[in-house]
């Protein structure tokens, strides 16, 4: 006699379901979900209030969003992926062309994470360390990870108008850090002029997956001297070289 075991996860089905409905129309309502989906009326409301319970979701203004909890989760994975393996040649690349030391991040929680990084030949070295974290609004790196996130997304992360001042340089309110996004994501490319640290200067852009998102950023820093404003364009477009690269090993 042999017995067949079959396993069903009905709930994770429908959860996995409604993940990715929300996620295609940025939010959607209840009423929006169970028909969309075709899902029973009373399980639907049961799950989906349980998912909010437990941060998957989050509840604003009767519609339904992503919660943070399945960014972390989004974060922790990129970081498991073997990224940083990928991204040792466009690492160099940058690295020989500016000959400044050059920077691979993600978003992990309410800051941005360096993850892997090649030194600067020089002799004169600024600061920084594997698992350092910096802050989303005034580097460089925490730009490029924000300006492609939903506006709801930087709103759950930095929740106050005013901003932490680092240096006389920083970005203090939000409103002014949400047009800073803004032109960003018309460049393609973010910069750290000193607001991070005195006399610190950093370019940074982002890398995307093979669905177009952006789940890393690559950057590039130095004392002010060693970045000058008639070579910014010039690092750009190193910059947005090893970005490429970046993005090509992993959609390839």
């Amino acid at each position: 006699m042999t017995t067949e075991i079959t396993t069903q996860a009905p709930a994770i089905d429908k959860a996995t379901r409604i993940f990715h409905f929300i996620a295609k129309h940025d939010g959607a309502t209840y009423t929006q979900i169970y028909q969309g989906l075709s899902l029973p009326q009373s399980s639907t409301s049961a799950l989906l209030a349980s998912l909010v319970t437990n941060g998957l979701l989050r509840q604003n203004e009767g519609k339904y969003f992503l919660g943070l909890v399945l960014y972390e989760f989004g974060n922790n994975a990129i970081k498991q992926f073997n990224i940083k393996d990928l991204a040792t040649e466009p690492l160099l690349f940058l690295r020989d062309k500016t000959q400044l030391a050059c920077h691979l991040g993600v978003l992990d929680g309410n800051s941005a994470i360096y993850l892997a990084k090649v030194e600067s030949p020089s002799a004169i070295q600024v600061k920084s360390w594997l698992g350092r974290k910096l802050s989303l609004h005034s580097s460089a790196l925490g730009k490029a990870l924000l300006a492609w996130e939903p506006e709801q997304r930087v709103d759950d992360l930095l929740p106050n108008e005013n901003l932490t001042i680092k240096t006389q340089n920083t970005i203090t309110t939000k409103t002014a850090y949400k047009n800073e996004l803004k032109k960003i994501r018309e460049q393609g490319w973010a910069f750290d002029n000193a607001e991070d640290f005195d006399e610190v200067t950093c370019l940074a852009a982002p890398v995307y997956d093979k669905n177009g998102k952006v789940i890393a950023a690559i950057s590039t820093s130095g004392v002010r001297f060693q970045m000058p404003n008639e070579r910014i364009n010039e690092f750009v477009q190193y910059l947005l070289a090893a970005t490429k690269m970046l993005s090509d090993k992993i959609k390839s």
